[in-house]
């Protein structure tokens, strides 16, 4: 067998960060937040060390869980925006949030990101939390209630059903998300219809 090349080492190490992050991302919603590097080696079926070697805590985790989970937020809602132009209507919103829930169902990281900020991200250490509020408000919700052309709360109660039924996913292990019903549900909260 030959050695691995430099770039067959780096092609490994970014694999199993991505694996590392996916774990912590699985055990945050496993352990209500309060995950250590075990939870996550355990979830990740790799030794502590591994680990450990990656993250040696569990802050420096949750930073890039959610940094990776922003770019995925940002790029969705970028790429909407671009389809949507200017000012979109009622339908393409509603093509927003089924296209939101299902990057959801399939990346916890871009979940993690939506249910902290829905807790402030009180999970976070202090210095942290405003921060990441901040990048939030300014990259995901403003420009969203900007695109939709919304100033009051309906934006809030959209996501809030939106995050809420997502939760079914993770906290009560619910296997897939009926993704038309919860986009029609969260698309009455914001066109206050009934």
């Amino acid at each position: 067998m030959c050695p691995r090349t430099k770039e067959q080492n780096e092609l490994i190490r970014m694999q199993r960060r991505e694996q590392i992050l996916d774990a912590a991302a699985c055990a945050y919603f496993r352990t209500g937040g309060s995950f250590d590097i075990r939870d996550v080696a355990r979830e990740a079926e790799l030794g502590y060390g591994t680990v450990y070697h990656y993250y040696p805590n569990r802050h420096l985790l949750i930073e890039d869980v959610l940094a990776s989970g922003f770019e995925r937020c940002e790029q969705a809602l970028t790429e909407w925006a671009n389809i949507c132009g200017g000012s979109p209507d009622d339908r393409q919103l509603l093509t927003y949030c089924k296209s939101l829930l299902r990057l959801w169902q399939s990346d916890a990281r871009a979940y993690l990101v939506y249910k902290m900020a829905a807790e402030h991200y009180a999970g976070l250490p202090e210095k942290d939390r405003h921060p990441t509020k901040r990048r939030f408000m300014e990259r995901l919700y403003v420009p969203l209630q900007s695109i939709t052309q919304r100033e009051d709360d309906s934006v809030d109660h959209m996501l809030a059903v939106l995050v809420g039924c997502c939760g079914l996913h993770y906290y009560a292990g619910t296997s897939e998300l009926d993704v038309d019903r919860i986009a029609k549900l969260a698309m009455q909260a914001i066109t206050k219809e009934s």
